[in-house]
């Protein structure tokens, strides 16, 4: 609404005698009428002022969390797309709906090459797997040191497939470069620590290393954060190797 210059005028006088102005209540009602259309005029003025100059900030802004918001919410569609459609194929690669289930290697194989989900590293343990059951040891080795060393994986399934290398390396390969593979996990931060703790023991005791071996399933089977099972064969190693075996009851408390 466009002022007039006797409205102009008035708005100056108001302005100026603001401290002295009497309070709305105070006001008959044609000053009072007149009171709120100027003010209502300064008001619509300064918000036209304020547009001008900030009003592009605003709408860009705006735009970008609306970007920010459909792009979040199409990112979890798609993630959620994603994942649903590697489950399925996951699942029908191993087709386990029966007492003849069968696996589709190749299946495996290509969804751990092009998956983007955890499903992915699902398919390659259950491949690597797969060859170790098969007999071919060597090539389980191989597909399990494959993951452990794809440093886009997650670090606690890159440990899970190291382990389980280092597991069937037992009667594969020289008892050096086993220990090799398990000194890493046996490390005290190692979610593998006590497993690893238990075959670096058992390679000494098959090295006739008898003081290392015992020394080592002692300190398993006084470790209480270690596994029932792991406890549990300490325990009856140490009796093979003469030692003050650890009374170790069924559920793997120390009696």
């Amino acid at each position: 609404m466009a002022k007039t210059p006797k409205r102009a005028e008035k708005a100056a006088s108001l302005s100026k005698k603001a401290k002295d102005a009497p309070e709305p209540q105070d006001l008959d009602p044609a000053q009072e009428a007149l009171f709120r259309e100027v003010e209502e005029d300064l008001r619509a003025e300064q918000m036209q002022k304020l547009w001008k100059q900030y009003g592009s900030y605003v709408i860009g802004a705006a735009v970008l969390i609306v970007a920010i918001v459909a792009g979040f919410q199409g990112w979890s569609t798609w993630q959620a797309s994603v994942r649903a459609d590697e489950a399925g194929r996951y699942f029908t690669a191993i087709d386990a709906t029966g007492s003849d289930a069968t696996v589709d290697d190749d299946a495996l194989i290509a969804l751990g090459k092009e998956g983007q989900t955890g499903y992915a590293e699902m398919a390659r343990i259950r491949h690597a797997n797969d060859l170790a059951a098969a007999g071919d040891t060597a090539g389980a080795i191989v597909a399990y040191d494959a993951l452990s060393s794809d440093g886009g994986a997650p670090k606690p399934v890159r440990d899970l497939a190291a382990m389980l290398a280092a597991l069937n390396a037992m009667d594969l390969e020289d008892p050096a470069t086993v220990r090799g593979r398990l000194t890493p996990l046996a490390a005290d931060d190692g979610a593998w620590r006590f497993m690893a703790r238990e075959l670096i023991a058992t390679l000494d005791m098959r090295a006739g290393n008898a003081d290392a071996a015992r020394d080592m399933f002692t300190a398993l089977t006084e470790e209480r954060d270690a596994p029932p099972g792991v406890r549990t064969r300490a325990s009856e190693y140490l009796s093979m190797l003469g030692g003050p075996a650890t009374n170790v009851d069924a559920d793997g408390g120390e009696g």
